[in-house]
Parts: structure tokens; C-alpha cells; sequence
């Protein structure tokens, strides 16, 4: 079983601030890569209104489920398989989509596929929500950030830090328009993107 992690404990609390407010008019959320699952319970017990779907691939997918057995409230799915490099994925369009602390992990090919994955799982008034470190014009927001990147890319040169140019082009791609760009503890971002038609219904 995944350990828990202290990163997870730390930002929980700001994600949830800007969750509740961003996914307030949402009904089922897609959790891309939920790890130990700590998001996935907290978000899921404080935002009680939604259905929170729970996923990750095979080889995080068992001690996922045990962590949510044990202490997910009734409104969180049981985890599903998911790999963004499978598609079409296996579930219905949904209404939101958050993942966290993935991209800098994943090739930059499997970021685009993420994006593929949400151009078509993402329904008509769907939110994608995405929190982790990012770069701006090629800079690093903080010299630990900096320090992360070349740590990631020793150990995996398709990992990395992704520059938020480049990954707000994919979302455009996706049919999506930059709502929000919120500043997060430990120099992370939590971007959000919407549907233009319903950035216009707000």
C-alpha cells in the first residue's frame, strides 16, 4: 500500500479553498493519478455534492483501493484503471477533472495524450482543474523549482516541469480557455480551464 504523502497533507486545504468555488456547479470529478488517495477522501468528504471518481494505473490501482476502503465517504467511487495513453478511457464523459503533481512525472507524450483523454471526457460545461509546479517563459517560479526539474529529469529525461505556455496551447487544443491561474503553497499553481460555453454561463 502507498505510504501516505506529506505533500498531500500540506496542500489539501488550499486546493479545497479554490475546489469548492470551482467545482460548486459540478456533479462528477474525474481524479487523474490519485496516488495514496488523500485528495480523493478529502475533497470528496468536504465537497459532498459531487461523485468523485478515483483513478490511477495498474501498478498504484491495489493499495489505491485499500486506502479508499478503509476511509472514503459514500459519495467516492471505487478507483478505476486508467492509463491517459489508453483511449478512448474507460468511463462516460464527466462534468470535471482534476489531477495533481502528474504532469512533471509523465513524458511529455503522455501530457498530450492527457489532453486528447480530456477533449473527449470532458463533457459540452466540463472544468479541468490541474495543480502542480509549472514554468512561466521558460523560468522557474523559485530556485527549488529548479532544483526539482533537473532532480526529475536525471532520474527521466521526459519528465519535468512543463512550461504553462505549452500546456495551455494543449487545452486550447482541447477546447478549452484558461479561467484561473491561482498561486499555490511550495511555489505550485492550480490552473483552471472551462468550456467557453460555460465560462460564458457564469
Amino acid at each position: 500500500m502507498h505510504s501516505l504523502s506529506e505533500a498531500c497533507e500540506r496542500n489539501k486545504g488550499p486546493i479545497l479553498r479554490v475546489l469548492t468555488e470551482t467545482f460548486a456547479q459540478s456533479r462528477v470529478v474525474l481524479e487523474i493519478g490519485s496516488g495514496t488517495g488523500q485528495h480523493a477522501v478529502h475533497f470528496a468528504t468536504h465537497l459532498p455534492h459531487l461523485t468523485w471518481q478515483p483513478s490511477d494505473t495498474a501498478e498504484y490501482l491495489a493499495g489505491l483501493r485499500e486506502h479508499l476502503a478503509l476511509s472514503g465517504p459514500a459519495n467516492l467511487r471505487a478507483a478505476i484503471e486508467l492509463d491517459v495513453r489508453r483511449q478512448p478511457w474507460p468511463l462516460d464523459p464527466v462534468d470535471a477533472l482534476f489531477t495533481a503533481n502528474t504532469l512533471h512525472i509523465m513524458g511529455w507524450s503522455a501530457v498530450r495524450d492527457l489532453f486528447r483523454g480530456v477533449a473527449t471526457g470532458l463533457s459540452a460545461s466540463g472544468t479541468l482543474c490541474i495543480y502542480g509546479p509549472f514554468r512561466y517563459g521558460g523560468r522557474y517560479t523559485s530556485p527549488s523549482n529548479a532544483e526539482f526539474d533537473r532532480f526529475l529529469q536525471a532520474r527521466d529525461p521526459e519528465s519535468g516541469i512543463r512550461d504553462f505556455a505549452s500546456v495551455n496551447a494543449l487545452a486550447s487544443e482541447a477546447g478549452l480557455e484558461l479561467e484561473a491561474d491561482h498561486s499555490m503553497p511550495a511555489n505550485n499553481q492550480l490552473l483552471v480551464w472551462r468550456r467557453p460555453q460555460a465560462a460564458g454561463q457564469r
